[in-house]
């Protein structure tokens, strides 16, 4: 199962006010696992803002003036994601902008089920508790000491790894040779699922174990649910 855990970085909160993406970060996972390839880029948000705006990210306009413009990057970003789930914390946000960048070039727009929001699972998962990226790096003992600043790809790293806690860590997916190809010994089959022994394994009760526990049973009457249960 492909996954790519994301974020992006904004200079407001409305995109029809005319907010733009100035940042874009992703980290794939592959089974649950980070796989080391990552999408970035910064934006030019062709757009003039306040240069407070942009003190949360450490950027400014001079530093984004050179930029490629979301139209210049939007297919390879399609690329990247393809069909994989987009694990993102607040998802309703970044998916309300990245969908308004794609629907103004024209091009298809993300489907809002292939989202998975961190911060709705977080909600649930830990009803009444602070839920923000911080918050949950400090509940799984997560180092954010290197976000000191907003940045789409470090905190899709940060993400990454809180989502990974907050599914029960990499067990739920945990398959000993994930990961490699089947030119390494074989094909691996993704597919696999546990199936009956063809053969049952034979019983290990001697004859005087299983001659005693009916004795026992016997003594407890017919309403033992052994007994009801044959």
């Amino acid at each position: 199962m492909r996954e790519i855990v994301m974020d992006t970085e904004t200079t407001g909160f409305e995109p029809e006010q005319g907010d733009r993406l100035v940042e874009i970060g992703g980290v794939e996972l592959l089974n649950h696992v980070p796989t080391g390839e990552t999408f970035h880029v910064y934006i030019n948000p062709e757009r003039d803002v306040p240069e407070d705006a942009f003190k949360v990210h450490g950027l400014s306009s001079e530093f984004l003036a050179d930029k490629p413009l979301f139209r210049d990057v939007a297919q390879d970003f399609l690329d990247f994601v393809g069909d994989a789930k987009l694990v993102i914390h607040n998802a309703a946000f970044d998916m309300k902008f990245l969908n308004a960048e794609l629907g103004w070039l024209g091009m298809p727009k993300l489907p809002w089920e292939q989202a998975i929001d961190t911060l709705a699972i977080a909600r649930k998962k830990y009803p009444g508790s602070p839920a923000s990226l911080d918050a949950l790096c400090r509940r799984f003992g997560i180092d954010n000491s290197a976000r000191t600043l907003h940045g789409a790809l470090l905190d899709s790293e940060i993400l990454a790894e809180v989502y990974l806690e907050l599914i029960g860590g990499r067990q739920p997916d945990l398959v000993l040779g994930a990961g490699r190809k089947s030119s390494d010994s074989g094909p691996v089959d993704e597919d696999w699922r546990p199936r009956p022994r063809p053969t049952p394994l034979p019983s290990r009760l001697t004859e005087d174990e299983r001659a005693a526990h009916q004795a026992f049973v016997e003594k407890m009457g017919e309403e033992a649910l052994w007994s009801k249960l044959g």
